[in-house]
């Protein structure tokens, strides 16, 4: 446990577009993702929408991912990694609610106390969310909201009109994004929670490709993110790697087993005279002594 001064470090954007269907969120989204990736190319839509995404194949060759039923928390999680894993820098997942419709229904079907069972519910959810915030690339998510009617004057008549109402997904889900995005049925834009403090407290907009170049500019403006295992794997000498250990504490914890791995290397490599030492001096660290 230690404190350490507060530092804005570069991140990748984990953004949440929500609204009734109709309001555009697949097209909101891959305008996003082409201001925010180098190349449509570098861009990949996991697809829940019975082939929706394929709709919006004029905008330029980006990648789409089809994923059918069961849509179980743990396909969305193979989805990402396999996207994670092609190099693509943008992932739009479109859409989530899917998974918790899936969720839902599988725990209906559960025989027993029912609020216990959702002890079996909760976790795949959660792990699905950490996918999703732990990913490498930027996330958009789209979500489904419940609809209703209001009725709004138009041309001196009084018209019905769709609003989109509560997200379909696990409550409070709107927790985990960065950035939230709510959408009408006119297109229109609104921040309902912004960490980035881009958007929050402006009039509605269009979502467009600048927008995702503006929200690009906000991950970047920051320290670039250490990668620990690649710094312990170049360690070259047990001083070096108490060093990089007595900087990022934290962060070598989370590595342990490549630290670990990399501290038996190193001492194989020096002389018997020096590994006592060298072992005693690191036994100070909770890490060492695993």
């Amino acid at each position: 446990m230690k404190i350490r001064q507060s530092e804005r470090r570069q991140a990748k954007i984990k953004l949440a577009i929500q609204g009734p269907a109709g309001s555009g969120k697949t097209m909101s989204a891959l305008l996003l993702a082409a201001g925010m990736a180098t190349s449509w190319s570098k861009i990949a839509v996991v697809d829940t929408e019975n082939g929706s995404a394929d709709l919006y194949a004029h905008l330029g060759p980006y990648n789409v991912l089809q994923l059918h039923e069961p849509f179980t928390p743990e396909r969305y999680v193979q989805a990402i990694e396999l996207c994670e894993k092609a190099g693509m820098e943008v992932i739009v997942i479109d859409s989530i609610s899917q998974c918790w419709d899936y969720l839902l229904e599988f725990h209906a079907g559960l025989q027993g106390n029912s609020f216990a069972n959702w002890g079996k519910i909760t976790p795949r959810q959660n792990a699905f969310m950490q996918k999703i915030l732990q990913s490498k690339s930027h996330i958009i998510a789209t979500m489904r909201t419940k609809q209703d009617y209001v009725l709004n004057e138009k041309n001196g008549k009084m018209v019905p009109e769709k609003v989109g109402l509560k997200a379909i997904q696990r409550d409070n889900v709107d927790y985990e994004f960065t950035l939230v995005l709510d959408l009408d049925m006119k297109h229109n834009a609104i921040a309902s929670k912004d960490r980035t403090s881009l958007f929050m407290g402006k009039p509605d907009f269009t979502i467009t490709a600048q927008t995702g170049q503006t929200i690009l500019e906000w991950c970047q403006n920051g320290e670039e993110e250490v990668v620990i295992a690649d710094k312990i794997v170049q360690c070259e000498s047990l001083d070096e790697l108490m060093s990089l250990y007595r900087q990022y504490p934290t962060e070598c914890q989370d590595n342990k087993s490549v630290f670990i791995a990399k501290r038996q290397s190193l001492l194989q490599a020096v002389p018997e005279s020096q590994t006592t030492l060298k072992t005693i001096n690191y036994e100070h660290n909770t890490i060492a002594a695993s």
